[in-house]
């Protein structure tokens, strides 16, 4: 099931009705997040997917040559929302699979938040104020490596903030009897009658101060100058352009006209020529036509390519699954591992992600470079992922059931990967037999995960069009890392 912070603050920002705030998803990032810090975002090689924004340590204040204290009249607005959700759900049936059953089930949900909080906003006469200090020079070393690597830099310009410190909660039961001929061997038959309840709880005490939902623009750089692109939230502009110049200043806003160079290596440190090799097919496809009418086949031959490309060696599929394996439940050693494979010498990691790098060095030239394009690959397909996910699959690892997940998960993607609508489906019998128990709660888990509403009891779901991306993620996960598990 989704975080219980994860779907409070949706449900708060959606309350709010600002299309621009973008929910907090994890306790960590709230309690990093402030306005004026710094979001790291990067333009992810798959057009199938954006990699989450990054929370830094660093603020806008720390970039920008010292200067007298800013008149911040920050605004205020503050409100209270309070959510309750109660659901009730019954079941009865028979099974006869090695054993006949009737039962009946009763399923009980009860789900509460109460938040008080404000929005902070900072006024244009701030960022006028902000505008008159420069850049220190020398570059500070820490935009020398966001430039290096190609990151987007975002500055955050709004946030949500609790004036409380409410307790979540999550309350579930479950309430099962019945009438049960079991086998237990092929001499002896049982015959019973039984029940049971089973209750679940879980609180979570959320910090007052945490910043629950944010606005962030995206930072503009040239030379000593730098800029705020404050009139939209737009994605596809670079924080480092080669070529920009100034073309006016304000005291409303900064706009930087120009055009990109094109020698300058695309985003995500993705810019030596063999690295660009692994995804070079895929950008023959026409922008426009993946855009307007994306299809399941161009993800799957996305996939089909990195992996084919790669070709590993049995040693070096069995270091990266058995150490991505350790890694998992871990996003900051994910998050290091993939930026250090952006730069070109490697640096130095400790723990699972240094085996990672150590293998790769044991390669020659060119098999180390695909190599570490299909793992950059993968690491994105985490990172897209919710930490949620992560654990679910380290268990579908351990348990080797990674490739009937990713045949279940195609045949949800394959139909409704263009669909707008939220419509039923059903999954294949044929499909769901490999996958019984505890695999099936994990596999329904990662669904569930993506927004996908799926009862342990029931083959049946509805689409839902924001699942597409997080289920596109999860299928080149699963597909790369059945792969490597071959080993």
């Amino acid at each position: 099931m989704p975080s219980m912070f994860g779907r409070t603050t949706k449900k708060l920002v959606k309350e709010i009705g600002d299309q621009e705030l973008r929910p907090v998803k994890c306790l960590v990032s709230a309690t990093k997040i402030r306005r004026f810090s710094l979001i790291q975002r990067k333009k992810a090689c798959s057009r199938f997917w954006q990699l989450p924004d990054v929370p830094l340590d660093v603020s806008l204040m720390h970039i920008l040559e010292p200067g007298s204290s800013v008149p911040d009249a920050a605004v205020e607005v503050s409100a209270d929302f309070s959510d309750t959700e109660v659901m009730k759900q019954q079941a009865a049936g028979s099974v006869n699979a090695g054993a006949e059953a009737g039962f009946s089930e009763e399923t009980a949900v009860c789900r509460g938040s109460s938040l008080e909080y404000q929005i902070v906003s900072t006024p244009h006469e701030t960022w006028t104020e902000l505008q008159k200090r420069k850049l220190p020079d020398p570059e500070p070393y820490f935009l020398k490596q966001c430039r290096e690597a190609g990151v987007n830099l975002y500055v955050v310009t709004e946030t949500v903030e609790l004036r409380n410190s409410p307790v979540l909660q999550d309350h579930s039961s479950m309430n099962i009897s019945g009438k049960f001929s079991i086998p237990l061997n092929i001499f002896v038959k049982g015959e019973g009658q039984g029940g049971g309840l089973k209750v679940r709880e879980k609180k979570l005490t959320v910090p007052k101060g945490s910043v629950v939902a944010y606005k962030r623009k995206q930072l503009v750089f040239k030379e000593k100058d730098w800029g705020i692109h404050h009139i939209a939230d737009d994605d596809d502009r670079e924080t480092f352009p080669a070529g920009f110049k100034i073309m006016r200043k304000s005291d409303e806003q900064v706009i930087f006209l120009g055009g990109m160079d094109p020698a300058a290596p695309p985003m995500g440190g993705m810019g030596t020529p063999t690295l660009r090799m692994a995804f070079e097919d895929m950008s023959n496809y026409d922008e426009q036509t993946i855009s307007l009418g994306a299809d399941f086949k161009l993800l799957q031959e996305e996939v089909s390519q990195n992996v084919k490309a790669a070709e590993l060696s049995k040693d070096m599929q069995n270091v990266v699954f058995s150490n991505l394996l350790a890694m998992l439940g871990d996003r900051e050693a994910l998050q290091d591992l993939m930026d250090t494979l952006e730069h070109e010498p490697f640096g130095h990691l400790d723990g699972p992600g240094g085996t990672i790098l150590t293998e790769l060095q044991k390669d020659s030239c060119y098999p180390g470079v695909v190599s570490k394009c299909l793992i950059l690959y993968l690491l994105e397909t985490l990172m897209v992922l919710s930490d949620i996910q992560h654990v679910l699959l380290a268990q579908s690892m351990e348990k080797r059931i990674l490739l009937p997940q990713r045949d279940l998960v195609r045949s949800i993607l394959e139909p409704n990967f263009n669909c707008s609508e939220n419509i039923p489906f059903t999954l294949q019998p044929e499909l769901l037999a490999p996958l019984q128990g505890k695999a099936l709660a994990i596999t329904y888990g990662l669904l569930d995960e993506c927004g996908l509403k799926m009862e342990v009891n029931s083959p049946g779901s509805t689409w839902d069009p924001e699942a597409q991306e997080p289920l596109s993620a999860l299928y080149g996960a699963l597909s790369v890392l059945s792969q490597l598990a071959e080993a």
